[in-house]
């Protein structure tokens, strides 16, 4: 039986001790926080947009930059076998404007507490409050972890799932990039997509907690444009 370590214990990483689990490895995950899914908590409002019920092409067609690259991993786990998993989990989705997924349930904590059903279904291991130091490696191949504590676990494969940058408080520090350049893997610089932005308008402070339907917004300096988007 092949020894899975995941690293990390939000959304992907939980996704992944399922899926390795099922396909019959022995799956041990460590997360440093004091739970599962903490950024999962606090997405789409507390309510977690889980995903989007539509076919592949439409999804790659959402994607500004380079499509391509998400070709394979689209078609190889789709909208709707993520939502035929949280229904083994015992999770009601429902579709709403948008073709936006949620729980019936309008609360994120279902979907956490769905995959941790079928993390225990699968006998995936699981160790809160251990943080990952290192990855380690023998002949440029994966071969288990050391944890800050100097404890080393050993496995056949390593998985990353550590999140990015975006939210610090919740766990996501950029160890995963430090993993990465450590093992040696070329990092792309990171950017903020998703920002606070200032204006010069005074009305805009008015507008705060308003949401719209249906908003073209266009962004654009002078005669530049760059973007004009629906915003449903």
């Amino acid at each position: 039986m092949n020894k899975v370590i995941i690293v990390g214990g939000g959304a992907a990483g939980m996704l992944a001790s399922v899926i390795a689990a099922r396909n019959g490895c022995e799956v041990l995950l460590f997360e440093k926080n004091e739970k599962l899914g903490k950024k999962v908590y606090i997405t789409g409002k507390g309510r977690c947009n889980v995903t989007n019920n539509c076919d592949p092409e439409e999804l790659l067609q959402a994607v500004m930059s380079n499509p391509k690259f998400l070709y394979s991993a689209f078609y190889s786990f789709t909208s709707q076998d993520m939502m035929h998993l949280l229904e083994e989990a015992g999770v009601p989705l429902k579709t709403e404007r948008g073709n936006r997924v949620f729980p019936v349930s309008d609360h994120s904590s279902d979907i956490i507490h769905g995959l941790e059903r079928l993390m225990k279904k699968y006998h995936v291991q699981i160790r809160l409050h251990c943080e990952v130091l290192e990855i380690l490696t023998e002949n440029g191949i994966a071969s288990g972890v050391k944890l800050k504590d100097h404890t080393v676990y050993t496995s056949d494969s390593v998985i990353v799932a550590t999140g990015g940058l975006s939210y610090p408080t919740t766990g996501s520090t950029g160890d995963g990039y430090r993993f990465a350049t450590e093992t040696g893997h070329k990092v792309t610089e990171c950017i903020p997509s998703l920002v606070p932005l200032t204006t010069r308008e005074d009305y805009i402070p008015l507008m705060k907690g308003l949401s719209l339907r249906n908003v073209e917004l266009t962004i654009k300096r002078g005669k530049k444009l760059f973007i004009r988007i629906l915003v449903k």
